[in-house]
């Protein structure tokens, strides 16, 4: 597919798109490489709010990729930066998630605190030490009308093994539990897409959304008017595409193979 807009920038997922549990998906520091010969910029925006920009960069590092920490958003930092316009300030959270959640939500002023602390909101996302009470704690806050967060809809994560439960699946649970669906933040919504456009200073025309994902990383991208580029190296096949509309304007067998086509 031909554009007369030559693409400037790129938002790139992670997990399906660069790497699949530790494997990376094809060689990083070719691929980003050839995205800086072309004169794109990168930012990298992802679903996953278990780690942290930096634990990102450093990963990222081991891999032989250099990329500065503002460069690296989460869904985490986007349900952060939510919180903070519905309540600026801060409070107790009950959270259900991991260092990244809880690291994003204190650099706004919310601290991670238990039933008993009276918390403003519910924060769920993808946690890997989830326990029974974690669930009842949080369904029983929901019910009382407390405000209910989720950072993104994702109820699957790729893994070398094969798909393994999602943040979207924890928020399945407690959507049966409570009938009350979460706000979110994270991609499908096109805050992270509208954060990065911001960072790049890029308008969207000139931004590809790349993803593995048609519900949230395509989607994402087309609410927020972004071109978007469908990798197969995630969870999502070609068959699937076939019945997507609009359509992703690219689609590609990994990473590599987009940056050829663009």
């Amino acid at each position: 597919m031909q554009f007369s807009l030559p693409i400037q920038a790129m938002i790139l997922d992670m997990d399906g798109v660069l790497w699949k549990g530790q494997e990376t998906i094809g060689d990083l520091p070719s691929i980003f490489s050839r995205l800086q010969a072309k004169g794109i910029q990168v930012i990298l925006a992802t679903n996953n709010a278990t780690r942290t920009p930096e634990q990102y960069t450093e990963r990222l590092a081991g891999y032989g990729v250099t990329i500065e920490t503002w460069r690296v958003i989460n869904s985490a930092k986007a349900t952060a930066f939510r919180m903070k316009r519905d309540f600026p300030e801060g409070g107790p959270v009950y959270v259900i998630g991991e260092e990244g959640l809880v690291d994003a939500l204190a650099a706004q002023g919310f601290c991670a605190a238990s039933f008993e602390d009276h918390p403003i909101a519910v924060v769920a996302a993808m946690d890997r030490q989830l326990t029974y009470a974690k669930l009842r704690w949080a369904t029983l806050l929901i019910r009382k009308g407390i405000p209910f967060y989720g950072t993104n809809p994702d109820r699957t994560f790729p893994t070398p093994d094969g798909l393994i439960p999602g943040a979207g699946s924890i928020l399945a649970a407690l959507e049966a539990a409570t009938s009350v669906h979460p706000i979110i933040a994270g991609k499908p919504s096109p805050d992270m897409y509208y954060m990065a456009l911001d960072l790049l200073k890029v308008d969207a025309s000139h931004t590809l959304a790349v993803g593995d994902r048609l519900d949230t990383d395509i989607l994402g991208g087309q609410r927020a008017a972004c071109r978007t580029g469908l990798v197969l190296s995630g969870v999502t096949s070609l068959e699937d595409v076939q019945t997507w509309e609009p359509r992703p304007d690219y689609v590609a067998g990994d990473l590599s193979q987009l940056v050829d086509m663009i």
